[in-house]
């Protein structure tokens, strides 16, 4: 969530992000900020400071009294060590100073809500791309949508996701999967890729599961 009152500014980092395949939302004051963090799960929080009904910092006060598992970056044109301590002592994880480069806006979101995840013991999702894999809900989401699989699809996805951008060939597949030693007159493999396409690369043009003809199956992100 990005809680701003520059509507431009606001508009800028959301797009930038949903860009790499996040899901935003944007509060325009620390009023409604503070009903959206209530009400929903936020990986991460992008918080000015200078806000219109409650501030930024008492946004981040009350947001940790009350969650510290979520990220709270300060995006502000406050820029002294004073303000920075201050901030940093309220319990925001990172603070960075207008005017700003997109990029490193980007990469320190991105480590953000990575280290925020193993902290919390995140371990325990399996990810690429825009596709997370939650062992512990046996729930799969792309573009944090949930896309319901079966028992032996989510196993296989999950293998796949273990073995992320490794090569792995049918007789792989058929041992830890299916627990057989692979027929080479079985298409049970292929089916069950075609399946997994079908629920998570058929409605989005990035495409995560290839065929590599001869070898088998790999999943990775592909950039255009």
């Amino acid at each position: 969530m990005i809680i701003e009152d520059e509507p431009e500014l606001a508009s800028f980092i959301k797009k930038g992000l949903e860009l790499n395949a996040y899901e935003v939302e944007v509060a325009e004051n620390g009023e409604t900020g503070l009903e959206k963090a209530f009400s929903k799960p936020f990986d991460l929080i992008i918080l000015d400071i200078n806000l219109p009904s409650i501030s930024g910092y008492e946004v981040c006060r009350k947001i940790r009294e009350n969650n510290q598992n979520i990220g709270i970056l300060m995006l502000t044109a406050l820029n002294s060590t004073y303000d920075k301590v201050y901030g940093f002592n309220l319990g925001a994880n990172d603070y960075l100073v207008k005017p700003f480069d997109f990029d490193e806006l980007l990469v320190r979101s991105k480590s953000l809500i990575r280290l925020l995840k193993r902290d919390s013991g995140s371990e325990n999702i399996l990810s690429v791309s825009d596709l997370e894999l939650d062992l512990n809900s046996k729930t799969v989401k792309r573009s944090g949508n949930e896309i319901k699989l079966t028992a032996k699809e989510f196993s296989l996805l999950e293998y796949l996701l273990r073995n992320k951008g490794k090569v792995l060939s049918r007789m792989d597949i058929a041992e830890k999967i299916w627990d057989l030693t692979f027929d080479t007159g079985t298409n049970v493999i292929d089916l069950y890729i075609y399946y997994l396409r079908n629920k998570i690369d058929k409605n989005y043009p990035n495409k995560l599961i290839h065929t590599l003809y001869g070898m088998g199956y790999v999943i990775k992100e592909t950039k255009d």
